[in-house]
């Protein structure tokens, strides 16, 4: 319409500080944001082919696939963010299947009146860490909620990994006998998340343990150990992890709650909390359970990461009741580690 009809056209705006729910819409805005936040972060061949998914052949190997979604509150935290989150989450869960990632996919649910600044921090962030493990991310999604549906920003992620040795990783291959090996100490992740949340201030500042573990089990790999599981310690800690492995597997597990690493400043931390380190959630902490006759190769092999630095064993794997997992104290006392039935860190991944 002209101006002397009576009726205007504005011009469409093009640029906002925010995200608006037209970014969400399929449109010029939708496009726009693709390419200025995720296109330019995750650069590679298969995203600049603009096609609805990537296409390409893997190599020889079994396949191994899984996904996870990140609401972590607040989005940054010390030694580490969403984005760093959900790429590490990501690899280290392939990593648990004896696979080495191969591909990546994002997908991104965002509230309207995101920062689009922020936004590309995170995912800055995402592809500094698929690119530092040699990862891309080859395609992914975008969707934007109305203002007060969401929390910021919701991140999923899914892997493919390739698997290229013969030996088969789950609680089905767990036998009597099988050491438990810890990787480092536990805690550090959930404790770091909650007090950003809740402002607490300790004497010693908590980081976060988020790390990619991937290079750390191809280092037991490369050197031809014989592992029978592995299992990053989440949410749920190293508790639930080991109840899982032993439901799972039909077995029972002896612990030594000297030799379970927990850091000093965790340890103050959990005693004013009121919270227990077994059951605090990690995001580069794993267990390794493999023959005894192994334990001194896969220490080692271990201890070459600077991940796993503290790599140690912490107990041992027994026929008996299925998902009985017991702990010998600090005062020799025993103890029966279950699984909670409350919640214990919300929004910590």
């Amino acid at each position: 319409m002209s101006k002397d009809s009576g009726f205007l056209c504005p011009v469409p705006i093009l640029h906002h500080s925010n995200v608006q729910m037209a970014h969400g819409g399929g449109g010029r805005l939708m496009h726009d944001l693709i390419d200025s936040v995720f296109a330019q972060a995750f650069d590679n061949e298969w995203l600049a082919a603009h096609h609805d998914g990537a296409v390409g052949t893997p190599p020889p190997g079994r396949l191994a696939m899984t996904t996870d979604s990140y609401v972590v509150s607040p989005l940054f935290f010390r030694g580490g963010d969403i984005g760093r989150l959900a790429v590490c989450g990501t690899l280290n869960d392939l990593a648990m299947c004896g696979a080495m990632p191969y591909w990546l996919s994002a997908g991104f649910i965002i509230e309207e009146g995101f920062e689009i600044d922020t936004l590309r921090r995170i995912a800055h962030s995402m592809a500094e860490t698929a690119r530092h493990a040699g990862v891309p991310i080859v395609t992914g999604d975008t969707k934007v909620v109305d203002r007060g549906r969401g929390d910021g920003v919701y991140i999923n992620t899914a892997g493919i990994g390739v698997i290229t040795h013969d030996q088969v990783i789950g609680p089905g291959s767990v036998r009597p006998g099988d050491a438990i090996i810890l990787s480092g100490d536990i805690g550090r992740h959930g404790i770091a998340v909650l007090s950003e949340r809740e402002g607490l201030r300790f004497e010693s500042p908590i980081e976060s343990d988020c790390a990619d573990l991937s290079p750390a089990v191809r280092s037991l790999m490369s050197a031809g150990i014989e592992i029978h599981c592995l299992r990053d310690l989440t949410r749920g800690g190293l508790g639930c992890a080991l109840v899982e492995i032993a439901a799972g597997a039909g077995m029972s597990m002896t612990l030594d709650e000297v030799t379970i690493p927990v850091s000093q400043p965790v340890a103050a931390a959990c005693e004013i909390l009121g919270l227990d380190p077994l059951y605090i959630a990690n995001e580069g902490r794993f267990i390794t359970i493999l023959p005894e006759s192994e334990t001194a190769r896969a220490l080692a092999a271990l201890r070459e990461d600077s991940n796993c630095s503290q790599a140690v064993v912490i107990g041992q794997v027994a026929s008996g009741h299925a998902g009985l997992v017991t702990m010998t104290g600090r005062l020799g006392t025993g103890r029966v580690i279950d699984m909670p039935s409350g919640e214990l860190l919300p929004r910590i991944c």
